[in-house]
């Protein structure tokens, strides 16, 4: 009875040997919390339909969510980067009930799917393996830091990377050219630093307890102009401003060329500051006196104004002054009438003509008045200005 199934039966044993598909094996992920599991594939691959689907056995599995049908909900999650054979699901809101059997898979046409499959722990509490990121940036010629979380101490330790048979298990070691080192001299706390990267370090690595992973995907950017930059402003400015220890207790890239840029720029806003204040200093003293002398022209103008109008209101008119002078002759008077002209006056004619002197002759005879001049040469000369 048992024949007609040896055939299926060693093709699904050599399915199993030759994995055309590799991921973790066992993953635990606080409740609530999201997690996304990398898949990667063999190159002919690529064009093909990738899936992601949940149950065991296989022939039970139900699909969730496909690369070329995303998940209504929102709550799965599927990215297919084809230059690195890579394609990513993320399972969001976890829940107890996702505990379980979970499959990536690649669909062919006529052929069965291939598929590897991933356990999953949701915990209510600490899960044992975690990471606060998942995903962490450096640059180029830099170095990043990946801390690992222990729910209790570890039995084996080990720095893995996606497609990579080789691990780091002792205090330093190298994957792919990129060195790493190891410090778990904190109870709990496993220390990951990899440095020298390049671009081609980035990718997707883990740690590992024993049957447990936790996958973290590590993204190595060009070094550009602005970074050097940066660095620069950074040596210049550090020399006047004392230097701070930073200390997280999460998942953080500490690669320099990252931590120069964000220190650049905390730096250059305070170089800023202190320009915009000196200049804003320097703008005060040339405002002050421009005001003070602004004022005093408006003040001026104003003085000036009010005495011309106040000369402009005196009542115009003339100004006569009479005086008149009894000399030795009692029957000689001698009169002087002055006129004073108007200031507008004097402005239209600065110099008196001949005819505002006029010469009168006037005789008293026994109290009686002649205008006509008198035989014995008695004169009585009047002036009028």
């Amino acid at each position: 009875m048992m024949f007609p199934y040896v055939p299926h039966l060693i093709l699904a044993g050599l399915v199993g040997i030759h994995c055309d598909i590799i991921t973790v094996s066992k993953v635990s992920v606080k409740a609530r919390g999201s997690i996304s599991i990398p898949c990667l594939y063999e190159p002919h691959y690529r064009d093909h339909v990738k899936y992601l689907c949940v149950g065991k056995p296989w022939l039970s599995c139900k699909e969730v969510v496909k690369t070329n049908k995303p998940h209504s909900s929102g709550k799965f999650l599927i990215f297919d980067d084809k230059t690195r054979n890579i394609f990513t699901v993320t399972i969001k809101n976890l829940a107890a009930a996702d505990t379980g059997y979970w499959w990536c898979a690649v669909e062919l046409n006529l052929k069965p799917d291939i598929k590897t499959s991933f356990q999953l722990s949701v915990a209510t509490d600490d899960p044992i393996l975690y990471v606060d990121k998942q995903e962490v940036e450096a640059f180029e010629g830099g170095s990043v830091t990946v801390i690992c979380r222990y729910n209790e101490d570890p039995k084996v330790t080990e720095w893995c990377r996606l497609g990579n048979p080789n691990c780091v298990t002792d205090k330093t070691g190298v994957i792919d050219g990129t060195t790493v080192t190891i410090n778990a001299s904190v109870p709990k706390v496993l220390n990951v630093t990899m440095s020298e990267l390049r671009t081609e370090s980035s990718g997707w690595y883990w740690c590992t307890n024993g049957d447990f992973q936790v996958p973290v995907n590590v993204i190595v950017n060009e070094s550009t102009s602005t970074t050097a930059t940066a660095s620069t402003v950074t040596s210049r400015t550090a020399s006047t401003r004392p230097t701070t220890t930073q200390h997280s207790s999460l998942l953080t890239s500490t690669e320099p060329h990252t931590a120069q840029a964000t220190t650049s720029t905390i730096y250059g806003s305070g170089e800023d500051s202190l320009q915009d204040e000196h200049r804003s200093s320097t703008l005060m003293t040339v405002l002050i006196p421009t005001l003070i002398v602004l004022l005093l022209l408006v003040a001026a103008a104003f003085l000036g104004w009010w005495m011309i109008r106040r000369g402009k209101t005196k009542p115009e008119g003339s100004d006569m002054t009479v005086g008149s002078q009894t000399g030795n002759d009692p029957d000689v008077h001698y009169s002087t009438i002055v006129h004073v002209q108007h200031v507008a006056a004097q402005k239209k004619q600065h110099h008196p003509p001949e005819e505002s002197v006029i010469y009168s002759t006037t005789v008293i005879r026994d109290s009686v008045q002649q205008t006509t001049e008198p035989a014995d040469g008695s004169v009585i000369y009047s002036t009028l200005q």
